[in-house]
């Protein structure tokens, strides 16, 4: 049987009109529980107010009523443990910072049941882990795509899950990301600032605003649009310059799906290695010379890399940065660049 565990909250004064938002700001803090988990809480029957089950979040509440929360034990889910080596950069009982290897998916899906970082989590964690949103599972509160490699944080606590969610949903969070691009995005292409969503910030850095949307006729890609979508903001610093290629360092101030690989595409400049967005575009033996073109043309991932990530500890309220070196295959590919312009 699982253990039911209680949580009494007295409304306090000017609770408003709702609920659940009553809730939210009355519950205690230790309880962790965030008003998304709450709403759910009280859709599936466990509230009560005065005695009386309530599942409606929006109904009424006044001052002094006297709410009783029951909350379950955390559920064990599907998706299992697995024994995969994980590249953890830092750990504590409330969050775990990972360099995620390419080729790894992050969280399970229909056509990866298994092999995922959540799976690795699941196995180190073991049984210390407190759970989020009453289910035993790490929090995923930030993707990167399965071909891109690089750090991540990842929360072990509904506390942390929450804290985290709040500072990406602010865009308080610092996220740089290393990149080699076809071309050299330079500042004073006049072709560059006649794209639709470009602009220019002190120190020749890009910036690409737009709205991201998935693709009308190809599930598996996101579009540029600038009317409806989602918000989408990526600033591009380029760091060396190569002729044919550069490397780029990406500021994202949101974090959409294939956000950097959609938007460098769209400047002109797309990743080298990316199928999906890079087109077939190709870079001539005759300019670079074949060893060096066959490298680049036959880099197998889109040349990115999650290298630093930035953010205040959701519960000491500490700043934390953390900084992973380019993986071998862009460090190899990035050296034969330089090489090849000594």
């Amino acid at each position: 049987m699982p253990s039911v565990q209680i949580i009494t909250v007295l409304i306090g004064p000017d609770p408003g009109s709702r609920l659940d938002k009553a809730l939210a700001r009355d519950v205690p803090e230790a309880a962790s529980l965030s008003r998304s988990r709450l709403s759910r809480l009280i859709a599936e029957g466990a509230v009560r107010v005065n005695g009386d089950v309530v599942t409606d979040g929006k109904a009424r509440v006044a001052e002094g009523a006297q709410v009783e929360i029951t909350l379950t034990e955390a559920a064990e889910i599907e998706t299992r443990p697995e024994d995969i080596p994980l590249d953890i950069r830092y750990e504590d009982d409330d969050l775990i910072v990972v360099n995620k290897p390419a080729g790894m998916v992050v969280h399970p899906a229909p056509g990866t049941p298994g092999g995922t970082l959540v799976n690795a989590l699941l196995h180190h964690f073991g049984g210390n882990l407190s759970g989020v949103g009453g289910e035993k599972r790490p929090g995923i509160v930030h993707r990167i795509d399965k071909d891109t490699s690089g750090l991540l944080v990842v929360a072990k606590s509904d506390r942390a899950h929450h804290g985290l969610a709040d500072q990406f949903a602010a865009h308080s969070v610092e996220r740089l990301y290393q990149a080699l691009c076809h071309g050299v995005p330079d500042p004073a292409d006049p072709r560059l600032r006649g794209i639709k969503g470009v602009s220019f910030e002190p120190g020749g850095v890009l910036k690409i605003t737009t709205q991201l949307a998935r693709h009308k006729t190809d599930r598996q890609r996101q579009a540029v649009l600038f009317h409806g979508g989602r918000h989408a903001v990526t600033r591009v610093q380029v760091a060396e310059t190569f002729g044919v290629a550069a490397r780029v360092e990406c500021r994202l101030e949101t974090g959409r799906t294939h956000q950097i690989r959609v938007h460098m595409a769209h400047v002109g400049h797309g990743l080298l290695g990316d199928q999906t967005y890079g087109g077939k575009r190709r870079i001539g033996a005759k300019v670079v010379g074949e060893d060096l073109a066959a490298a680049l043309n036959g880099f197998p991932r889109q040349a990115l890399h999650a290298a630093s990530l930035g953010f205040n500890h959701p519960v000491s309220g500490d700043w934390m940065r953390f900084e992973a070196d380019l993986p071998g295959d862009m460090a190899d590919l990035l050296a034969a660049l330089r090489g090849s312009a000594l």
